[in-house]
């Protein structure tokens, strides 16, 4: 089974109307022969999440038994560790500011500028920082205990949500 190569951004952009601008990214995606996926940073443990997801959802979708009708839905239910499309969608972007991972799978040159136009592309920070109000949201959202936190450790906390992405194959 082959995993398939992504190029990951961060960005912000506004959004008036998601379908408007979902209607824009998947111009850009179909005149490039790509996907682009936008996931919420504000609701990810960082870039290791985006990569976790993306790599579990293509590899359900390349054996044939993904959960959703398009890879870019199949990304987000594994971003959000669920098999609920509502709930998934909510780790897309959204009304207002967004702070976002664009990944372009597969990387298609000249995609990145065609972009450009709707979204401004930020400096990465590899190991984003996760300070207390965003681990007690990713705690909320991934159902994780301050009983989990003590056993594993405070540093390992990253680790307690990518091990809730994995768990959507066993809850498939």
């Amino acid at each position: 089974m082959t995993e398939i190569a992504c190029d990951t951004y961060r960005a912000v952009f506004t959004v008036d109307e998601n379908v408007v601008f979902l209607r824009k990214v998947r111009a850009a995606a179909d005149e490039f022969g790509t996907h682009i996926i936008l996931f919420d940073a504000d609701r990810l443990a960082g870039r290791g999440h985006v990569e976790a997801a993306l790599r579990h959802a293509w590899r359900s979708w390349t054996r044939g038994d993904p959960i959703a009708n398009s890879i870019e839905m199949e990304a987000l239910l594994y971003a959000a560790g669920t098999r609920q499309c509502q709930t998934a969608s909510s780790f897309g972007i959204h009304p207002g500011e967004n702070r976002s991972y664009v990944a372009v799978c597969p990387p298609a040159p000249g995609v990145r500028d065609r972009l450009a136009g709707l979204v401004r592309f930020v400096d990465d920070d590899p190991e984003e920082e996760i300070d207390p109000e965003k681990r007690a949201r990713l705690a909320d959202l991934f159902g994780i205990t301050p009983e989990e936190v003590a056993v594993v450790g405070e540093d390992r906390f990253r680790e307690l949500v990518l091990e809730r992405v994995a768990l959507l194959d066993v809850y498939r």
